[in-house]
């Protein structure tokens, strides 16, 4: 029988950890989703109001909303980007988290 973790060559096998550090900076983002409830104009709205940006380019990421199912609205850390996803809750926009590519 052999025992998961066991050196075949009779030492002993140690199990590497992920560096802790690495994982906490890995970045997350904020995913909002097209839904078919609130207009386009307000989506874009929202992205000036909340993350503060450009007309331009809270336009831009309304049509990537509109044309494409989904943009990435906003990169943080997970604590930053459950805050976000809770803020676009609270507007009534779809949003998930997801761990960065």
């Amino acid at each position: 029988m052999s025992v998961p973790g066991a050196d075949p060559a009779g030492g002993t096998a140690v199990a590497e950890r992920p560096d802790l550090g690495s994982v906490a900076q890995t970045p997350w983002v904020t995913i909002v989703w097209d839904d078919p409830v609130n207009l386009m104009s307000y989506v874009a709205h929202v992205f000036t109001q909340y993350f503060n940006y450009s007309k331009a380019k809270a336009q831009r990421l309304m049509m990537e909303v509109h044309t494409q199912g989904k943009a990435v609205v906003s990169s943080g850390t997970r604590e930053e980007m459950e805050r976000d996803v809770a803020a676009m809750h609270d507007f009534g926009l779809w949003a998930t988290l997801d761990r960065s590519e």
